[in-house]
């Protein structure tokens, strides 16, 4: 499938927007970060399906993504997808709308932007962010 083509079926959301489907829309949240990542912080109720892993050779997609999502989450569930950035959850949507997800959307920004948002509590942002390591 061409990629272009997959990404316009993409929706991207800012973190406001995505902060009032979760509270009114009954979306889920499905954060695409790493474990630990996950770990550091993140959204209420989220679930983590890890897109990437880091390895020696580089990074690299799950293979099991897919199969992982389906296994807590059916294909009419209403998904917002998040990373730290937005790439990865990007990549992620595009992935699960060829699996049949159609009612997802991507969090512009990712968890970072949450951060910033002021949504991630009082903690200082330093502490609930991390360096994004697999920003293309």
């Amino acid at each position: 499938m061409d990629t272009t083509k997959a990404h316009q079926n993409v929706v991207t959301l800012d973190v406001h927007a995505a902060k009032d489907l979760l509270h009114s829309s009954g979306y889920n949240y499905l954060d695409v970060r790493s474990v630990e990542e996950f770990n550091k912080s993140h959204v209420e109720n989220a679930i983590n399906v890890p897109y990437m892993f880091k390895t020696e050779e580089g990074r690299v997609i799950n293979p099991d993504f897919i199969s992982q999502v389906e296994a807590i989450c059916k294909s009419e569930d209403q998904l917002i997808v998040a990373c730290n950035s937005g790439g990865r959850s990007s990549r992620a949507c595009v992935e699960l709308h060829k699996s049949g997800f159609q009612n997802i959307v991507n969090m512009g920004g990712g968890y970072s932007a949450w951060v910033d948002a002021g949504f991630a509590g009082d903690k200082p942002a330093q502490e609930l962010k991390t360096a994004c390591k697999f920003r293309p």
